[in-house]
């Protein structure tokens, strides 16, 4: 599993990525997270408003910072 953090590296890009690794380690997923800071890699995903959260490639939230437990609920299809 592949998830992606997007944005430009604000804190509110690092407590989703934070999040992220969290509920990954919770549902002990063999996931990479990877932070996405480019602005046009970003655009081309079709992100207009940061921080986002993709897994394997599909945008699953923009604009907000998730909870863990959210992030879980995403990695979980619950």
């Amino acid at each position: 599993m592949n998830i992606q953090i997007l944005g430009s590296g604000c804190p509110k890009c690092a407590e989703l990525e934070g999040n992220a690794r969290k509920a990954a380690a919770e549902l002990t997923l063999e996931a990479t997270i990877e932070k996405v800071t480019d602005t046009e890699s970003i655009m081309a995903m079709g992100v207009m408003i940061t921080p986002a959260l993709a897994v394997d490639g599909e945008i699953k939230s923009t604009g907000k910072v998730l909870s863990a437990e959210q992030i879980r609920e995403i990695l979980t299809g619950e």
